[in-house]
């Protein structure tokens, strides 16, 4: 027998019961070092690295502080009431932003319609009074001529997306705006009615927590709504106001 094989008979039992380590080292060779160096290289020029994305990012959104500017000119639809609540001295009115804040759900619960756009209507509905954050909420009783109104307005929103720095953002505003005031769209002609019922729901509301009598609001919506919606929701607002009496 030889002297190899007869040591590694006596070292069969101490490698069987021993626990066994192993220590790997970093092997570094030519071919895996250029490996190596190819796919970080890869890595930091690929479209989806995160400075990339980041950068992608902020070429489709305003600056942020142009978004700050624009949010902080926004606020004044917080703070500014619905003026026809106040004229009829209706005790704590609703804002513009409370107005459109209901549309916007309003838009975001309606049923699916064929041929309409669920996601432009909610925005429609976000940016349909924006104007009114310079030009304040003008109606109808303020004996201002409609042209005059409109060009008020759309005075106003040209500032605003100028504030928001322009580009695709600023010009989807302009867009969805112009595209309400024209009643140009399917989404556009939901969201008109969804404004009127807002306002009868709102004086609804208004009759039964404050004993005021809003007729006049029912009446100026009354035949005016164009869609297959506004007409169920405008009609079960007119049932429960009877109900209430």
């Amino acid at each position: 027998m030889s002297r190899l094989f007869c040591k590694s008979l006596l070292l069969t039992p101490f490698l069987a019961s021993a626990p066994i380590r192993f220590s790997f080292k970093s092997i570094s060779s030519p071919s895996s070092t250029s490996r190596v160096h190819r796919m970080a290289t890869e890595a930091s020029s690929s479209p989806s690295s995160s400075a990339d994305r980041e950068a992608t990012s902020s070429s489709s959104s305003a600056p942020a502080s142009s978004a700050i500017d624009f949010l902080s000119l926004c606020h004044r639809l917080k703070t500014t009431k619905r003026a026809g609540w106040v004229k009829r001295d209706v005790r704590d009115p609703e804002s513009i932003a409370d107005h459109m804040y209901r549309m916007g759900l309003m838009a975001l619960i309606a049923s699916d319609i064929p041929g309409v756009d669920r996601d432009k209507c909610i925005k429609i509905a976000l940016v349909h009074d924006i104007a009114e954050a310079i030009v304040g909420d003008i109606t109808p009783s303020d004996g201002v001529p409609k042209a005059e109104k409109s060009r008020r307005e759309q005075e106003a929103l040209d500032h605003m997306c100028k504030l928001l720095g322009g580009g695709k953002i600023a010009e989807e505003i302009g867009e969805l705006w112009m595209e309400y005031e024209g009643n140009s769209s399917p989404e556009a002609k939901i969201v008109k009615d969804l404004d009127k019922v807002e306002m009868i729901l709102q004086a609804l509301e208004y009759e039964k927590d404050q004993g005021k009598d809003l007729e006049e609001f029912f009446q100026s919506t009354a035949g005016k709504f164009q869609t297959d919606l506004g007409k169920a929701w405008a009609s079960e607002v007119a049932s429960r106001r009877k109900k209430q009496g």
